[in-house]
């Protein structure tokens, strides 16, 4: 059987699945399309403001438009914030104060939020330096422990309680909204004040529903994720409840001027054109995650989520025997990439993590996850993190390649 027939094959056996995931993207159009509706969104709103930038109606109707999109009462978007690390940060320091307690009930932050909440040094701005305390409660065979959550919330009354939907470098699945709404009604049943906080990279457009929806006070994700729809060149949003986001807001600037000031001279349109595009985009990146997965099981590897499962961000877990075998899928990724295909990829001392990372990131936006990409940490179990391409045709070019060498 040639790589063609064989790639159709791994195609047919995903025929549900990817009939599941057409539906999905018409009714999160509709959503988005609505909305741009709702708020008589025209060509004046992509003009970009200096300065100061009072009165931007363009920065303030993209506020809105994500807030309904998302579910939210309110909105901060903003090409000013520079990624999604950033922006947790950002709403962490915005809601936290000295002697609050932040409470992770879904295990270890992802790497790169280590240092801004513990810090492994004295006097770097972490959340430690400013009198924050930080609990964690590890996973149950990859769930939430809601009976040893329900004890520590109902017992140390957090400030904020913080939920990362994605699996960052571990070797469980994402969260679902059911999921996440069970935790918020934990959450409300026995610390009704606490602030629940959602990290939602990778998670926007994977289900009907986003977590603000199901009552999440702030929901945190980058515009060089599915949220941008492949077109966005930076920044991240915030949404979330007018609670949060007026206490965000005033850190975002300052406290005497909040959302009033801000200016892009560039202008919006990419990020209006990308949000427009993003429950097309994301669901192409999840059919690629899924027919890579099916093609790299066939092949005698295991994946999470399985082909039969529904995925709830938009990553494909890859797990290897060897750090060799991993860094050659990473490497094959790059060399199928529209840029930089000749680049190898090799594991360095990457900034916020605390291992070597390889990653594959031939993009027309640098280090856009939403495009066809591939990160790791260099540890056991070696596991590679594929995501992104934002056209199921790439993917299917990596497949045929991928099929080629194993």
């Amino acid at each position: 059987m040639d790589k063609y027939e064989q790639l159709l094959e791994c195609e047919e056996r995903l025929k549900n699945q990817f009939q599941r995931l057409d539906k999905l993207a018409l009714i999160n159009q509709q959503k988005v399309l609505q909305a741009f509706q709702n708020h008589k969104i025209s060509t004046r709103h992509f003009s970009g403001t200096n300065g100061y930038g009072y009165g931007d109606i363009g920065r303030e109707c993209l506020n809105s438009v994500f807030a309904e999109v998302m579910g939210a009462e309110k909105a901060i978007v903003s090409p000013l914030i520079t990624c999604g690390t950033h922006a947790l940060s950002l709403a962490l320091f915005g809601v936290l104060r000295p002697n609050d307690t932040l409470l992770s009930i879904t295990g270890d932050v992802y790497d790169t939020m280590n240092e801004n909440i513990t810090g492994t040094n004295v006097d770097i701005g972490s959340l430690k330096d400013f009198g924050v305390k930080y609990e964690k409660i590890a996973l149950l065979d990859g769930k939430i422990d809601f009976e040893k959550a329900q004890v520590k919330i109902e017992t140390i009354k957090p400030k904020l309680v913080y939920i990362q939907r994605s699996r960052g470098y571990s070797c469980r699945s994402a969260f679902s909204i059911q999921e996440i709404s069970d935790a918020i009604n934990l959450i409300r049943k026995y610390s009704p004040d606490s602030f629940v906080m959602v990290d939602n990279c990778y998670g926007e457009f994977v289900e009907e529903k986003e977590p603000a929806d199901v009552g999440a006070d702030i929901v945190v994700g980058s515009l060089i994720k599915n949220a941008g729809g492949g077109i966005a060149p930076t920044g991240a949003y915030i949404v979330g409840t007018n609670r949060a986001i007026d206490l965000i807001e005033r850190r975002l600037t300052c406290p005497s001027l909040g959302a009033e000031t801000g200016s892009y001279e560039q202008g919006y349109r990419l990020f209006y054109q990308g949000l427009f595009l993003a429950p097309h985009v994301t669901v192409q990146a999840i059919k690629g995650a899924y027919l890579v997965g099916e093609v790299m099981n066939s092949k005698g590897y295991d994946i999470i989520p399985k082909s039969n499962e529904n995925c709830y961000d938009i990553i494909k877990s890859v797990v290897f025997n060897t750090s060799d075998e991993l860094i050659k899928f990473v490497q094959l990724i790059q060399k199928n990439s529209p840029v930089d295909s000749d680049a190898v990829p090799m594991p360095w001392d990457m900034p916020g993590y605390e291992d070597q990372v390889i990653m594959a990131a031939g993009t027309f936006v640098s280090g856009a996850s939403i495009e066809l990409s591939c990160d790791s940490p260099i540890r056991a179990p070696y596991i590679a993190y594929f995501q992104g391409g934002i056209t199921l045709e790439h993917v299917k070019c990596l497949c045929l390649d991928l099929l080629n060498n194993y």
